[in-house]
């Protein structure tokens, strides 16, 4: 405890949780929060059961490009949905080796309605194991992707059979994009590929 400062005298009008000292946080020369890391990032938000997934339970081959009739993983937020999605984390994993480039994207798109067709709907889950707390955003192995969809961030560089790159797998989506109601987000491949695809995401008020 040697890094914090004690507020000895501070006003007594200041209410602190149960077992939380009055003291102050050491900060850095650039008025930086100096912190150290007690769990992983997304802790807080899976013991708070608001945080969920869904994934493929098989392998999955998927369309090409901007295909409106989409295969692959989609997660779209319903029109009219009280909650915004926020993505945390894409995990793409191909089980068969790509005949050509295979880049792979992130794509998105946004149409009031919303997706309205989920051709092969995914379970998805409370990452709280045992929080039977489902979540409103809807997740499809097959869905028909509305408006004009499109490329939003590659992820992943292209590779071919003959030499076969092993990804990364994981993508630290970062909170970023926002899914309003009627948005949605899918995985973009540049040529048809098959593997498994996830992804995790939280849910906060419009």
């Amino acid at each position: 405890m040697s890094d914090l400062i004690t507020m000895s005298g501070g006003p007594s009008s200041l209410k602190q949780p149960d077992g939380v000292r009055g003291e102050i946080l050491r900060i850095g020369q650039q008025m930086d929060l100096m912190v150290t890391h007690l769990h992983g990032e997304l802790k807080e938000l899976a013991s708070r059961g608001q945080l969920f997934y869904a994934a493929s339970q098989a392998a999955t081959t998927t369309t090409i490009a901007l295909a409106a009739t989409y295969t692959g993983l989609c997660l779209s937020n319903p029109a009219g949905n009280t909650m915004n999605l926020t993505p945390r984390m894409l995990g793409v994993a191909l089980s068969v080796a790509p005949a050509g480039i295979a880049a792979i994207a992130l794509g998105g798109g946004f149409v009031a309605a919303g997706v309205v067709t989920h051709t092969t709907p995914l379970t998805a889950a409370n990452c709280q194991l045992g929080n039977a707390a489902a979540p409103t955003g809807k997740a499809d192995a097959a869905a028909t992707l509305v408006g004009t969809p499109a490329v939003m961030m590659p992820l992943e560089n292209g590779f071919t059979a003959g030499a076969l790159y092993a990804g990364r797998g994981m993508f630290n989506l970062a909170g970023a994009p926002s899914i309003k109601p009627g948005g949605y987000i899918f995985v973009y491949t540049l040529t048809v590929v098959v593997g498994l695809f996830g992804i995790w995401w939280t849910e906060e008020p419009v």
